[in-house]
């Protein structure tokens, strides 16, 4: 599909792209104007950035929506507000990215590819965990997040910990992450399942830059631990909530075919 077709077919679905950022002066300009050839409607939410962000996302051309509030509040706390935002546009779906360069524009017509396919799926990007650069954390973590996935939904998934997503907003019909960190990205993919959202995953391309020009705001011991307590709470969930729900569901769907 080319970016021609991507953008047309976001227009005609109306899907978004949202990328909230946090001190991401180096290359939250770049990220954007990527974006733009592939869709109409970009909405950047500033996460209490205290770097040059806010001025930069000023001098940018085009129809950019910018969110932005004085305290950072974290990446969930970000993505509720994108998500209000975009319901506020008239939008029925988004495509999160992150904006540290990580991710690629020219993977957005995969994403509209499997929107065609599939319009009421949570479309996931999964990462290729060979890539050299990547961080022997980021692998640790995203197998820990699978197998507690799993447990909580049954289902299996290559890559839980990636920000790059197609959301379904009109399908989730009001879903907001309550939690206001990293977890947060988790605990969406846990609650859609249990809505009988559809998951759909599929490959995408990652840049991560050596290790002396890395960026992350994610801090190991303390959200390790939020994204812990989390798993927790949704393993004991699942039980008594996400479980019966899905048979419920299902038993509905039996009876009503």
């Amino acid at each position: 599909m080319t970016e021609e077709e991507t953008k047309q077919l976001f227009a005609e679905r109306r899907i978004g792209v949202l990328i909230p950022t946090y001190n991401n002066e180096k290359t939250i300009s770049q990220v954007v104007t990527s974006v733009e050839p592939y869709c109409e409607t970009v909405i950047v939410v500033d996460d209490g950035s205290t770097d040059t962000t806010k001025s930069q996302l000023d001098q940018l051309p085009g129809n950019i929506h910018v969110v932005s509030y004085a305290k950072n509040r974290g990446k969930g706390y970000a993505l509720r507000k994108g998500f209000e935002k975009a319901m506020e546009l008239g939008l029925s779906a988004v495509v999160t990215m992150d904006s540290d360069g990580q991710h690629f524009a020219s993977d957005l017509p995969l994403f509209a590819e499997a929107c065609a396919t599939d319009p009421e799926a949570l479309v996931v990007g999964s990462r290729s965990f060979l890539n050299p650069n990547m961080p022997q954390k980021n692998s640790f973590a995203n197998k820990f997040s699978n197998f507690w996935f799993a447990v909580q939904t049954g289902i299996r998934l290559p890559d839980t910990q990636t920000g790059y997503r197609l959301y379904p907003l009109q399908r989730m019909k009001g879903m907001k992450p309550l939690c206001h960190r990293y977890e947060a990205e988790l605990e969406l993919l846990v609650r859609s399942v249990w809505r009988a959202i559809p998951l759909k995953s599929i490959s995408i391309n990652v840049f991560y830059p050596s290790k002396e020009e890395r960026v992350t705001h994610f801090r190991p011991t303390v959200d390790f631990i939020r994204i812990s307590l989390l798993n927790t709470l949704l393993c004991l969930l699942a039980i008594v909530y996400g479980y019966p729900s899905m048979a419920l569901r299902k038993l509905f769907r039996k009876c009503f075919k």
